[in-house]
């Protein structure tokens, strides 16, 4: 009925205390110092480095990921965000002298780096540490507190986190909001400060909807078809490796994997028969059975893939069990006709939307012109990653295309550098963090202008002042 009170859950009452609670931390002052912030970095590390057995097992139960890729994939990217971070967090954190324009002298001035607030860091399932903790990193060196909502559809790992996070931060700097799409729901109607998001692009516009209410910025990270050219014959058993290797790690279930290769005509087949080679050394001649490869993390994302077999080719792999959540590494081609597209209008449901997902299509076009075409057609992607022995076709896709990150010879690599922003653009997503970007991205940078009282050289632009005076405090203003 108009006008009545809606009555409040004890999940949102609880989630209210708790994000309420956070902001008491963060308004304490006690997360702002340098010292502060190096403690509780150490305290993150700490976190994973003491429970690495933990996380190994949690990462097993939830998707099937050996030790060395949980390792590989999850702890190490941030730790390597951690010590990146403490190397350079001083030097982040002092006030930058800025020169101040001739008309404004004497006067000084300087930019102070603040921390943002309370920030939301809400992760996926694919990678639910390193998508969790790696934002977390730049939230704590930056000096801010945070809230973290790790994924529902890894609930091992969610558990873990939940437990794991009061015993290292004890003060409540940072709290754990677990919990589905309710719960999901309840915490983006609470206000932050900046909000951090992984995941599709269709709840990527809940998140930025809600984010409006309060005026929230965010940082999305939404994905995308992510596309590979490929057209280095010399390099081609090289590029293979490379191209499946980055494709396959978590069963293809990564934001920057490879989502399609695309190839003129005649590179084709010897593209599959050297990545069907590569495949068998990466993972046997049976990967069902090698504890390196992993699993598909629902029912409902199993079913959605293996319908993508429908009107395509399968060249390498196609097995697949609903019980184990298994499907084999596929390799698979279309036939088509007339221009190749990508993207939602395309009639092969496989190169509609993001695969996420071990099977990569290998689609055949005339030139390299056509399949930059192809690419710009459709939303900007996440990754482009170019295999080319020509410098000419390498500048073309760094002048002609437009995606979050361009990788030239390797793929999903770039997302450990932490010297390297990681971030989307049009419809894979806005903003950036990893490395000094995460400092930058929760902090604001607070201009500081001081003008001394005497000499009163504002006299000069203000009302009763002489003619020629004010004049030339116009020239020196528009000179800088």
């Amino acid at each position: 009925m108009w006008g009545r009170a809606k009555a409040t859950s004890p999940d949102e009452e609880a989630i209210a205390a708790a994000v309420g609670t956070t902001r008491e931390v963060f308004l304490s002052g006690r997360t702002r110092s340098v010292s502060s912030r190096i403690e509780r970095l150490r305290a993150l590390r700490a976190l994973i480095l003491d429970n690495r057995s933990s996380f190994a097992g949690a990462l097993w139960e939830d998707l099937g990921k050996s030790r060395q890729e949980v390792e590989l994939t999850e702890s190490d990217v941030v730790l390597g965000e951690i010590s990146f971070a403490l190397r350079n967090l001083r030097r982040w954190t002092r006030r930058r002298r800025v020169p101040v324009p001739m008309a404004l002298q004497p006067a000084s001035a300087g930019l102070l780096a603040e921390p943002l607030g309370v920030i939301l860091v809400v992760s996926p399932w694919n990678y639910p540490v390193q998508l969790l903790l790696a934002p977390l990193v730049g939230v704590l060196a930056a000096g801010n507190a945070a809230v973290l909502k790790p994924s529902e559809l890894a609930p091992a790992t969610s558990r873990l986190i939940a437990r794991l996070v009061p015993e290292y931060f004890p003060d409540g700097a940072v709290s754990v909001v677990e919990g589905g799409v309710d719960e999901t729901t309840a915490v983006l109607a609470q206000r932050f400060d900046h909000i951090v998001f992984t995941g599709s692009a269709g709840v990527g516009r809940v998140v930025l909807r809600a984010a409006a209410e309060h005026l929230t910025p965010v940082t999305l990270e939404l994905g995308g078809k992510s596309p590979v050219w490929f057209d280095d014959d010399e390099g081609l058993q090289e590029a293979a490796r490379r191209i499946v290797w980055a494709k396959f790690t978590n069963a293809g279930q990564t934001c920057v994997a490879p989502d399609y290769v695309l190839t003129t005509p005649g590179r084709v087949e010897p593209l599959i028969a050297a990545m069907r080679s590569a495949l068998i050394d990466l993972w046997g001649a049976e990967p069902r059975t090698n504890p390196q490869y992993g699993r598909i993390a629902t029912d409902r994302h199993f079913d959605r893939l293996v319908s993508l077999f429908e009107g395509v080719d399968i060249a390498v792999g196609g097995a697949h069990d609903r019980a184990e959540r298994y499907i084999a590494p596929s390799i698979v081609t279309l036939a088509q006709s007339g221009e190749m597209v990508i993207g939602p209008q395309s009639p092969a449901p496989v190169l509609q939307d993001e695969i996420f997902g071990p099977i990569l299509p290998i689609v055949a076009v005339p030139s390299v012109e056509a399949a930059i075409h192809a690419i710009n057609a459709t939303e900007k992607p996440l990754a482009l990653y170019v295999f080319s022995g020509s410098a000419r076709v390498r500048r073309l896709f760094e002048e002609r295309t437009s995606s979050g990150a361009l990788v030239h010879d390797a793929a999903i690599i770039h997302v450990g550098a932490p010297t390297l922003p990681f971030g989307g653009v049009g419809g894979s997503g806005m903003g950036a963090y990893h490395g000094a970007y995460s400092w930058s991205s929760f902090s604001h940078l607070k201009p500081i202008l001081r003008k001394p009282l005497r000499p009163d050289t504002l006299r000069a632009v203000q009302p009763g002042s002489h003619g020629i005076v004010r004049r030339l405090a116009q020239v020196l203003l528009r000179v800088g």
